[in-house]
């Protein structure tokens, strides 16, 4: 910041400090940090790519970014499948101990953010808009729960409105912050495409999930796969690829408190064929029954198979 104040005063300079001066002062009524290349509370990722953001705007807790950073980005026309997939590896990725960093945007970004923040973890979301400004305002909800669980970056100024070059800027950050990208549901020429690409500069692994070849949505990240990309086919190679583990049955089971999931995990003695038997062993309302069973399957302790048996995971 003395920087901005040390060079000759001209028009243009003058002009230049004036803005600089609005945008720390919007910064602070937001409650957002400025970290600045070369402080201390910098993320040290950033400073392997060739242009560094010089000040990058932070509200949250920066600390989450100390943590395993591992990307998690793809389309924003996700499928159904490819939403239940982003919400097993982030919710996984979160519970081991990561931070998911992602966009924010719609489809995959959104849901691997939210998941993470279900499964009690960490999450950062690299903006292309003022670290203040909701984008896409439906994410609203979204942006303020991160701000107030997570952490949201941006090098844009504060109240800066989205534009055609602060997105392909914001990915290089996505890539610089994270030691690994996994894509999940890339088409041709998607952001998530360029985000692989600065990740592979930066010689951070690339990861993707393989999707049918007839499906637009998979066509970018079957090409990286083709072209190298390390093939996510399980859970546990996420978990893997960021040097992680799963936590065991003993601590799953630690973290449950409330009553009803209590219940349901003490009725999975032995695997539930379907929910109506659940809700009978567990003495619960079938509705409230499916409201824990979503709780539980969302942080990693039960299993629901697709012939509908229900089932401690790990045991």
């Amino acid at each position: 910041m003395q920087a901005w104040d040390a060079a000759q005063r001209t028009p243009a300079r003058e002009t230049a400090s004036e803005s600089a001066d609005r945008a720390m002062e919007r910064a602070e009524r937001v409650g957002a940090r400025a970290l600045v290349c070369g402080e201390s509370d910098y993320p040290v990722q950033l400073l392997d790519l060739r242009d560094p953001p010089m000040v990058l705007f932070a509200i949250g807790a920066i600390e989450q970014l100390s943590a395993p950073c591992v990307a998690i980005v793809g389309t924003r026309r996700a499928t159904s499948c490819g939403e239940r997939i982003t919400t097993e590896i982030a919710g996984a990725l979160a519970r081991a101990g990561a931070t998911v960093v992602s966009g924010m945007a719609r489809g995959i970004d959104g849901v691997a953010h939210r998941a993470a923040l279900r499964a009690g973890g960490c999450t950062a979301a690299v903006l292309g808009t003022g670290v203040d400004v909701a984008y896409p305002v439906a994410h609203r909800a979204l942006h303020e729960e991160i701000c107030a669980r997570g952490v949201a970056l941006s090098e844009e100024l504060p109240g800066d409105r989205a534009n055609g070059g602060s997105f392909p800027k914001r990915n290089r950050i996505i890539a610089a912050l994270a030691k690994a990208t996994i894509v999940i549901e890339a088409p041709h020429r998607s952001g998530a495409l360029i985000t692989a690409e600065r990740a592979l500069e930066l010689n951070r692994p690339i990861a993707a999930v393989p999707g049918p070849i007839d499906v637009p949505q998979s066509a970018g990240s079957n090409l990286l796969l083709r072209d190298g990309a390390i093939m996510i086919a399980e859970v546990d190679d996420a978990l893997m690829l960021a040097g992680l583990s799963a936590p065991n049955a003993r601590q799953r089971t630690r973290a449950i408190t409330d009553s009803a999931q209590l219940a349901i995990w003490e009725a999975l003695a032995s695997p539930a064929p379907d929910l109506d038997s659940l809700a009978t062993r567990s003495a619960l309302p079938v509705r409230e029954c499916l409201t824990a069973l979503t709780e539980l399957e969302l942080a990693g302790a039960i299993d629901c198979a697709l012939t509908g048996e229900i089932r401690r995971r790990g045991i």
